[in-house]
């Protein structure tokens, strides 16, 4: 990949990052967790042969489904409890914190490792950092299920750098799956009656 290309799957996986975090509405944060799979596996596909990188992309896209027909089959009620930080100030100082802190340390992990190309470590750090984020600021099960996912999807991509394995690109688009298929389903039992 050119290096103008990897710039801007960079930029455009820094906009979805920040849409994830400062959308309120569930509609565009699967909306922004669909694109950062594909820039995931646009990133991924620099180490991997693309039948395996698409691994990353269905199984990406298959958990922001679930997500979504979840979600959709719920009553309406507030994404967050109020006393979560919800601010767009706060929240893009968090992910400014973020930005910061990951280009920094991509540079120089690329350096000590010797394996990464910055721009990869970039993105992989970077959506780390967001899932991170959004795991610890959100107070629903639906937030706390996509920066799961965002974070595994960020540990994926410096992963691929490292193993080029079909076990262990299987076995994490199960993990995937399973993540979002545990976040569905405690999305759904507090509507689920109680069996006697």
């Amino acid at each position: 990949m050119d290096a103008w290309l990897l710039n801007v799957v960079l930029a455009l996986l820094a906009l979805t990052g920040l849409g994830l975090l400062l959308s309120r509405d569930w509609r565009w944060r699967l909306g922004c967790l669909g694109a950062a799979y594909l820039l995931t596996f646009l990133l991924v596909s620099q180490s991997w042969p693309l039948e395996l990188a698409a691994v990353k992309l269905v199984g990406g896209w298959m958990a922001t489904a679930v997500l979504g027909l979840t979600r959709l089959n719920l009553p309406e009620r507030p994404a967050d409890p109020p006393d979560f930080p919800r601010s767009p100030f706060f929240l893009g100082l968090a992910a400014g914190l973020v930005i910061v802190i990951v280009s920094g340390s991509a540079p120089a992990l690329a350096a000590w490792s010797r394996q990464f190309d910055a721009g990869i470590v970039w993105g992989g750090l970077f959506l780390i950092g967001m899932g991170l984020l959004q795991v610890g600021l959100s107070g629903s099960i639906f937030g706390n299920g996509l920066g799961l996912l965002t974070l595994l999807a960020g540990f994926e991509i410096l992963y691929a750098e490292v193993e080029t394995s079909i076990l262990v690109a299987g076995l994490l688009a199960l993990l995937t799956l399973g993540v979002a298929l545990a976040s569905a389903y405690l999305m759904q039992a507090p509507t689920l009656e109680p069996r006697e």
